[in-house]
């Protein structure tokens, strides 16, 4: 008993005494809330770092990085708006060095750069604002592949699957970007919200979404560019029709017909999209693309299977469409693609939005298609 007490007296002395020492200087600190959104939609973002020169504020609202000022005990901070409400990656520059804000647990999922996301949800919900309404599940789950190793992937159920244990559901899988990651269509696109949403108001069926990762890693390095790179397209076609797709199959009550399973993606993932759905016609009778990654040298030999016979291409798919904002880079390539499509007489569907290469506009495009597919 003796010595329990003293054991304690030592631990209480010394977490009595690390304040005595200067040890504990974090609590001492000035509390730092950001991102704070304010009912007008304006936003305040601050960010303590009493020793850096320079602190700028990279928002994917703004067109250009603002530069901020610092008070007298450190902290940077700016307010910018009002911004019209949606989701936005941002980020500080800090002395030159991109970094997410580290007050912000909402993180933009990349392999290629540090963003953190900021939503701004303004008086009237919108297609990806978490509602009271019914909410599907999201997996982590992961399968293996004898090349690639444990490949990770998330999983979206819709609600209710879980309780109706015989009814089967259509799957969409939906590639993410070059850099993102499989969280990434979840974290930053809200997938799954904007399906609970549609859902709850019939304006989607009930689908199952699968979102894996889309580089071949480790055979393919996560510094060889695009995913839609031709090297990076076949192994990871062998994944997804050899290891992936076989396990949604054999693990979840989904529908194996074609005209149950869709494909979509964005940017590099949007170039394999095309790519697997096109020239794998007796596996997906929907095929859309998001910005879509490609090259005009490359159109003859990504779309082989559907350019050789535009008159059963139309037959067997249910739905083909390409989504491209007016200021994102890939705009005039994409233009380049649905010339081609309308020389070939290859039915499809184009959305022409505003803005740029953006997961503003993935959403905005995922919103779009889903109230589409299976119907």
């Amino acid at each position: 008993m003796h010595k329990n007490l003293l054991y304690y007296l030592m631990i209480w002395v010394t977490l009595w005494g690390l304040p005595q020492l200067g040890l504990s200087q974090g609590n001492n600190a000035p509390v730092v809330v950001s991102p704070e959104v304010h009912p007008d939609n304006t936003v305040t973002f601050r960010f303590l770092a009493p020793s850096a020169k320079e602190v700028k504020l990279n928002a994917q609202f703004e067109k250009a990085p603002l530069t901020i000022t610092k008070d007298a005990s450190g902290i940077w901070s700016v307010t910018v708006g009002p911004v019209k409400p949606d989701m936005y990656p941002y980020s500080f520059v800090v002395d030159g060095i991109p970094v997410a804000d580290p007050k912000n647990s909402a993180i933009f999922p990349n392999e290629g750069f540090q963003n953190s996301v900021v939503e701004i949800t303004g008086n009237t919900p919108l297609v990806h604002t978490l509602q009271n309404v019914p909410h599907g599940t999201l997996a982590y789950r992961y399968y293996t592949s004898k090349e690639l190793g444990t490949r990770s992937v998330v999983i979206y159920t819709p609600p209710g699957y879980e309780k109706e244990q015989a009814k089967k559901y259509p799957v969409l899988y939906l590639l993410h970007g070059t850099t993102d990651t499989e969280e990434t269509w979840s974290k930053v696109g809200r997938a799954n919200i904007i399906l609970d949403n549609l859902i709850s108001q019939s304006k989607a069926q009930p689908m199952i979404i699968v979102m894996p990762y889309g580089r071949a890693y480790p055979v393919i390095s996560k510094s060889s560019g695009s995913l839609r790179n031709w090297e990076n397209l076949q192994e990871f076609k062998k994944d997804f029709l050899n290891n992936l797709l076989p396990f949604v199959e054999q693990n979840y009550r989904v529908k194996k017909d074609k005209n149950s399973r869709a494909i979509a993606g964005f940017s590099g993932g949007g170039g394999e999209t095309l790519y697997l759905g096109l020239n794998n016609p007796d596996l997906f009778g929907w095929v859309c693309g998001f910005a879509p990654g490609m090259l005009k040298e490359e159109f003859d030999r990504n779309n082989a299977v559907a350019f050789a016979n535009p008159t059963q291409t139309n037959q067997q798919l249910k739905l083909f469409w390409i989504g491209v904002g007016k200021e994102d880079f890939l705009y005039p390539v994409v233009q380049d693609y649905l010339k081609v499509l309308d020389e070939k007489k290859i039915k499809h569907e184009t959305f022409i939005s505003e803005g740029g290469h953006t997961w503003m506009n993935c959403k905005l495009y995922l919103s779009t298609i889903a109230q589409k597919l299976f119907k």
